[in-house]
């Protein structure tokens, strides 16, 4: 990084030179905050697997009271989940006499959005056109949108080795579980009587340029995507201790109020799947 700075000191037009300073000046505050929680984690990790302040004072170099300054210092540990500076979290817009965005799909977003800056994260919404193309070789990336709704996240979905998002013969939607076949399908379908509950895929999957993953979200119904969203609040970081920033999937139910659209309660159907045994 230092390299860095002595490039763009090398520089002799001021006018490179102060937009190559804004910009480096960024990644480096970014790398500190990023830095700041690595050595916040690294804290918790050694004093919950038997290392006392004295021990991690010595391997830091400081007294026992700076240790008990740093170890809330800095973001919480489970930030990295959501990504390592700026979000962007793609929700879909929808067909109709002019294309629009879903109350249950813009609750998401901005759902996601507040979540993200609780964890000293910016974050802004974008939206998926109603063709459903999207880029998703891209870092810090979330994304609502099921396979309904777009070819992209279909391609992605299909790939998944644990769970199978697709229809089933009598015609509703269903996540399968490929290993046990246990299905789950939403209330809100049920041909004996319909119940205001979604279930819907949560997971990281990679990108198709294979230098990464991004995040899914994706309800049967958009209810179940916003269902998500309120169970990440609640638990990030419970799922981030289980499984870090691997590649994964599971399944979330939630309930809601019928005429609000409101969520009231969330449950994991299953436990994160992880997509390899490592």
């Amino acid at each position: 990084m230092i390299e860095e700075v002595e490039r763009v000191a090398r520089l002799q037009d001021h006018a490179v030179r102060v937009r190559a300073a804004v910009d480096l000046m960024a990644e480096l505050q970014a790398g500190v905050v990023e830095t700041a929680r690595m050595r916040r984690e690294s804290i918790a990790w050694l004093r919950d697997n038997g290392y006392s302040m004295a021990d991690v004072a010595r391997l830091m170099g400081v007294s026992r009271a700076r240790v008990a300054q740093l170890k809330e210092a800095g973001p919480p540990p489970e930030r990295i989940f959501l990504g390592m500076d700026h979000v962007q979290i793609a929700v879909p817009q929808r067909p109709g006499e002019r294309e629009y965005v879903a109350l249950e799909d813009s609750a998401t977003g901005q759902q996601l959005v507040t979540l993200a800056h609780l964890m000293q994260l910016s974050a802004e919404v974008e939206y998926i056109p109603t063709s459903g193309e999207l880029d998703l070789n891209r870092e810090s990336l979330l994304v609502v949108c099921g396979p309904k709704t777009s070819p992209v996240t279909a391609s992605a979905l299909a790939a998944d080795p644990r769970l199978d998002f697709a229809t089933i013969p009598d015609g509703r939607w269903a996540l399968t579980d490929r290993r046990t076949g246990q299905q789950f399908t939403s209330p809100t379908d049920d041909p004996e009587g319909a119940q205001p509950a979604d279930v819907a895929y949560f997971g990281r999957l990679p990108r198709p340029d294979g230098k990464g993953t991004f995040l899914l979200v994706a309800g049967v119904h958009a209810i179940g995507s916003l269902g998500v969203a309120n169970y990440l609040a609640d638990n990030l970081a419970e799922i981030y201790r289980k499984v870090g920033t691997r590649q994964f999937s599971m399944v979330v139910s939630s309930t809601y109020d019928a005429k609000t659209k409101k969520v009231l309660t969330t449950h994991a159907e299953t436990a994160p799947l992880l997509h390899t045994e490592d």
